[in-house]
């Protein structure tokens, strides 16, 4: 009694203290907030991802280290959804493995490039697609870098010639395309890796020649492999400079011209690869390779030659395959005698005369090859232990009933047999593991892409690897019980693949952490195989089994004595946790009480060690530039101002103007919707959407700054402010870009984005009078997991918002379809959308009900309309805009069908919709020449008449 009491009490103690560790670990905030976008991107994540402390509550699958999140290893969880650009926010990550996850999908963000101190990126067999983004090679810590078995394409970034401590590159079976990237002056290429071991490009669509100054004496290239691609041109003579390579595949290209003489300065190869190629002249020497495992010359077109006399000198071939290389003459008997061979390949040449094999054969012989040549003879002796084919040679003439003449190739077969002990039969989706124990194994292919032998049937063989892998998960003490291969086949790319089932120790199924773990070992290749199987890479299977069977089948037997302890220390327990969640309620009101006072706190602490935020397209500028830029603020440069601030005209050192649009001074009024504009403009660009420029948060200031617009905004254009008149013609094309626009921010940005204030005050005008949406304040992104909708408070400008969204608080891309077709409304009719009463939705509608002829209601159409436009055009415009209104969003149109409407009408008046407008607002009587002054209440001068890049860099 007196122990189990001591026991209770030490039981409380140490849950009371693991409570005040899991209290101090807090995670870093901006750690915690890339994970949550991490986690709201995908799903099937792992079940203990809860709570506001990842490391502290040790999320499965992430690792810390004094409170930062340094590790991501996740292989092998079935996760779906997207990379969230939010994971730059992870600033001290080291490790990311999202391997075997085949419904991760969609681009690798550029954001990726902040990850500066990763050293292993791993998305081995994902779903990726796009274009590897440059910014990778901003990952200058990288050692691996293995994007292997995704959809990539595009080109090969050059910029990987930054990774200077690259070690493994692997970018294999992916739709690449274009050449292989080499220095050129100042810019970046592979050949600048002088100390990457390995170039995995396989499986792609590269094409070109391969590039002379690829390779150079410096390279310490082991690995090159770049075959099944689309590469042309001679291999280049340079390739022999490379002393270090070890396995060269460039088979199945279409390279042509002669081998190099000099390829046999590669005296460290052991597998050599080069068929399917068109290549020509005379066979090389391949004198002095004397490590050669694996020759593979074959479907070439070199120029006829007898048997060549160095091949059997090299004393560690183990396969010759020369099918189809114009071969003729004998075959030399000596060259069955060499040791390690296992395979000849010599098919469809015209090898002639007798077939003599030396009585000193190789005792690993199991296949010659020497079908369709012009072999007359051929005495097979009782007892050859190996294979061989002579079909379609003269020896094998019609009514030969020798083996040699009708046998097929027989398949090799292996499975690793039970260790001394009979199998179980097991049920439901059990196995019976080399041990004999029913389990639920983790499963995949090793797939291995140069192994040095071709005798599939050796056990001995497999029985190495095997070993080999559990001598290797044991050292990193994996729960790991045995492991079992099976059905090893070369495929059509000439991989060798073998099934490999990994079963779990001390229970029948492995935990997350434990799947990730071998994952990572595998992905990662912490695992070398025995040399003689060469490079591999292994692609995992989802593991469906983290559960078990049942959740009761598992339960220890010391769980009553478990249940008994924690009760009887569940006072100190729920003390501590009373005392925990108060101080962690506590913590978090202050941090949402300095967020809401200043949601620039965390760049302010990043400003002020002297890391100012990066943001794409848009530099920092300080409070000392933008007072220079416009003259101290000046009256005169003073062109608008309303509720938020002022807007001055500024100018750049290189002349260019810009608007300055600058908060009340000292107040916070509008922090949260001026920084989320700032995030947002900055990874948007398109010519209908206003480009920012740059921003100042600096000395209790905040400023953004854009180029400057001349020609308002859509409402001052429809009022007659800005004195240029806008014909029918002019509306549909302004009406035409500011709908691109928003099908651009709905369709083609990655989170899409809802901007949630569409109207006339926000579409701007420039020189030309194309139309660009602004004004991204209230705007939020659309996630995977909120496809359908947004919960979130309601905003935006009445007359133009959904009802709908109004209504339920639900927000869709419909919700900005609503307020465009308001927008059209206000364009046709040159009315404000409330006005004394009267809303132009209802009018419209209620006009429409009375006649059909829309071109004849003269009190609803604007004059300058009722003037210029067609009949019908109008009527298509109208009913156009009455769909966007309708009071259900599943009932209103996609901004791609509008725009598509919008283009319709315009050839109906004669216009080309893609057609660039020649005119500008100055063809007008009364355009302003000089600076317009003019007032918006949210966003006031916008530009898009200089890109960003255009600004000078800091």
């Amino acid at each position: 009694m007196v122990v189990s009491l001591a026991m209770r009490i030490q039981l409380c103690f140490l849950v009371v203290w693991i409570h005040i560790l899991a209290i101090a670990a807090w995670t870093n905030p901006d750690d915690f907030a890339a994970l949550q976008s991490l986690k709201d991107s995908w799903q099937n994540v792992p079940p203990n991802w809860a709570g506001a402390d990842p490391c502290g509550s040790q999320w499965e699958g992430i690792g810390c280290r004094n409170s930062r999140v340094i590790s991501i290893t996740l292989s092998s969880m079935s996760l779906s959804g997207q990379l969230s650009g939010d994971i730059q926010g992870l600033s001290e990550l080291q490790t990311l493995d999202l391997s075997y996850n085949k419904e991760l999908k969609g681009p690798l963000p550029q954001s990726i490039g902040k990850l500066t101190k990763l050293s292993n990126l791993i998305l081995v067999g994902c779903g990726f697609s796009g274009p590897i983004p440059d910014s990778i090679g901003s990952l200058t810590q990288l050692v691996f870098l293995s994007l292997n078995s995704n959809n990539f394409n595009g080109r090969i970034p050059a910029t990987i010639g930054y990774l200077s401590k690259l070690y493994w590159l692997d970018l294999a079976d992916n739709k690449l395309t274009g050449t292989l990237p080499v220095s050129s002056g100042s810019s970046p290429g592979l050949d600048m890796l002088l100390h990457t071991k390995h170039f995995h490009f396989g499986k792609n669509q590269l094409s070109g020649e391969i590039p002379a100054r690829l390779f150079h004496s410096n390279l310490t290239l082991i690995h090159l492999l770049v075959e099944n691609n689309k590469l042309t041109g001679e291999i280049p003579d340079t390739l022999g400079l490379v002393q270090t390579m070890e396995v060269l595949r460039l088979d199945r290209n279409s390279l042509s011209g002669s081998v190099p003489q000099n390829l046999n300065n590669l005296t460290h190869v052991n597998e050599l690869h080069i068929s399917n190629n068109n290549l020509d002249g005379l066979l090389p020497n391949l004198t002095g390779m004397n490590v050669l495992n694996y020759l593979d010359m074959s479907n070439n077109s070199f120029n006829a030659s007898d048997f060549p006399s160095w091949i059997p000198d090299l004393q560690s071939l183990t396969t010759v395959a020369m099918e189809n290389t114009g071969l003729q003459g004998l075959v030399p008997a000596k060259l069955f005698s060499l040791f390690q061979l296992q395979t000849v390949n010599m098919r469809k040449n015209r090898l002639n005369g007798t077939l003599e094999i030396d009585s000193a054969y190789s005792n690993q012989l199991q296949l010659i090859d020497m079908q369709s040549n012009l072999i007359d003879s051929f005495t097979q002796r009782p007892g050859y232990p190996f294979q061989i084919l002579l079909a379609g040679n003269p020896v094998c003439n019609e009514g030969t009933t020798q083996t040699y003449c009708v046998q097929a190739q027989q398949a090799d077969s292996y499975s690793t047999p039970p260790e001394n002990c009979l199998p179980t039969e097991c049920s439901s989706d059990q196995i019976s593991s080399p041990t004999c124990k029913c389990a639920f194994p983790y499963t995949g292919n090793l797939v291995f892409r140069a192994p040095s032998f071709s005798n599939l049937g050796n056990k001995t063989t497999y029985e190495t690897l095997q070993k080999s892998l559990m001598l290797s998960f044991q050292n990193l003490q994996l729960p790991v019980d045995s492991v079992s291969l099976s059905n090893p086949t070369k495929n059509l790319d000439d991989y060798l693949v073998i099934h490999l089932q990994v079963f779990p120790s001390s229970q029948d199924f492995f935990n997350r952490t434990g799947v990730s773990g071998i994952g990572f070992v595998l992905s990662n290749q912490t695992f070398k195989p025995p040399s003689t199987f060469g490079p591999f890479f292994f692609i995992g299977e989802g593991y469906k089994y983290f559960d078990g069977a049942s959740s009761g089948s598992h339960k220890s037997s010391s769980t009553g004595i478990i249940i008994g302890a924690a009760v009887g220390g569940s006072v100190l327990v729920i003390l501590a946790l009373i005392v925990g969640l108060y101080a962690f309620r506590q913590k978090k009101r202050a941090e949402d009480a300095d967020r809401r006072n200043d949601p620039f706190a965390s760049w302010d602490s990043n400003k002020q060690s002297g890391a100012v935020p990066q943001l794409t397209g848009a530099r920092f500028f300080s409070f000392e530039e933008l007072k220079k830029m416009t003259n101290n603020f000046s009256e005169t440069n003073d062109i608008g101002s309303g509720g938020y601030g002022k807007v001055y005209r500024g100018t750049l050192p290189n002349g260019h103007l810009v608007a300055v649009k600058r908060a009340l001074q000292g107040s916070m009024q509008g922090a949260l919707e001026f920084k989320t504009e700032i995030e947002l403009l900055s990874r948007v660009h398109h010519k209908n959407v206003v480009g920012l420029g740059g921003f100042c948060f600096d000395q209790a200031e905040q400023m953004l700054v854009y180029e400057y617009i001349p020609n308002g905004t859509l409402k001052d254009g429809l009022s007659g402010k800005t004195g240029i008149r806008l014909d029918w013609m002019r509306r549909l094309k302004i009406a035409l870009g500011a709908a691109r626009g928003l099908q651009y921010l709905h369709d083609l940005v990655n989170p899409p984005i809802i901007h949630r204030d569409i109207k006339s005050n926000n579409i701007l005008l420039d020189e030309r009078l194309n139309a660009k949406v602004a004004d991204f304040g209230l705007s939020k992104l659309l996630g995977d997991s909120e496809r359908g909708h947004i919960t979130t408070q309601v905003k935006g400008t009445m007359g133009y918002m959904d009802p709908e969204y109004y209504m339920t608080q639900q927000l869709t891309e419909k919700s900005d379809v609503y307020s465009f077709g308001v927008v059209l409304l206000e364009i046709v009719t040159g009315k404000i959308p409330i006005e004394k009463g009267r809303y132009i939705v209802r009018e419209v509608r209620t006009a429409m009900d009375k006649t059909k002829d829309m071109y004849n209601l003269h009190e609803i159409l604007d004059p300058a309309v009722r003037s210029g436009a067609t009949p019908k055009s109008v009527e298509k415009f109208v009913d156009l805009a009455i769909k966007c209104v309708e009071e259900e969003g599943a009932k209103r149109p996609t901004m791609s069908e509008v725009v598509k409407e919008i283009e319709y009408i315009m050839e109906i008046v004669g216009l080309n919709p893609n057609a660039e407008s020649a005119s500008t607002s100055e063809t007008y009587e009364g355009a302003n020449k000089g600076l317009h002054p003019y007032t918006d209440e949210s966003l006031f001068v916008y530009s898009g008449a200089y890109p960003p890049s255009k600004l000078e860099p800091k």
